[in-house]
């Protein structure tokens, strides 16, 4: 993902989530996705869809049992 795009989904998922703290983050080595931290806390994937020309994102984040303690 391009910085551009990264900009536009952080941007969405602070106002989405009413957090400024989000960060989205490019990987190294994977162009089609970007990582996600809240503050230094890696909470997640966003990836890019490219289907039939309409390009979507979709958010990805595990929820550890030890986490809902």
């Amino acid at each position: 993902m391009e910085k551009p795009e990264l900009a536009k989904v952080e941007a969405y998922l602070r106002r989405t989530f009413a957090n400024a703290a989000i960060r989205v983050v490019a990987r190294p080595k994977k162009k089609d996705s970007a990582e996600v931290y809240i503050g230094e806390e890696f909470i997640g994937v966003v990836s890019e869809d490219n289907e039939d020309g309409d390009k979507s994102y979709f958010f990805e984040m595990a929820i550890l049992d030890t986490d809902l303690e």
